[in-house]
């Protein structure tokens, strides 16, 4: 299984990176997205407090049985709401219907064919 870093850029932190800025999440700031798909790419992940939709936080499409990390900061804000995206037959982008998850909680989101769950 490969390893994967999301994408963080500085630029969006103050306005777009609620990601980045919640607290501390389950294992010491550290959050990781798992692909347990067999067949289906992941293209986007997308973050929402309520301001808005971030930019995709993915530099690179996350293949069936890889992993993505990411680092965060505290700043408070635990409730988020975040989004999937699937490559498409078409080559473009199927959206995942969104779901709340509270990253003060959670370290892993695990995105299964037709199912994303966290813990």
């Amino acid at each position: 299984m490969r390893n994967k870093t999301l994408q963080t850029a500085l630029i969006l932190l103050s306005s777009y990176s609620p990601f980045l800025l919640a607290q501390s999440t389950g294992a010491g700031g550290d959050f990781t997205i798992f692909n347990n798909t067999a067949n289906n790419t992941v293209v986007g992940f997308y973050t929402n407090e309520g301001s808005g939709w971030s930019s995709n936080w993915l530099g690179e499409d996350l293949l069936p049985n890889e992993q993505a990390k990411a680092s965060f900061n505290s700043d408070g804000y635990c409730e988020q709401t975040l989004q999937v995206g699937w490559l498409a037959n078409d080559g473009g982008e199927v959206l995942d219907e969104p779901i709340a998850i509270d990253i003060c909680e959670a370290s892993n989101v695990y995105l299964e064919d037709n199912d994303i769950f966290f813990d």
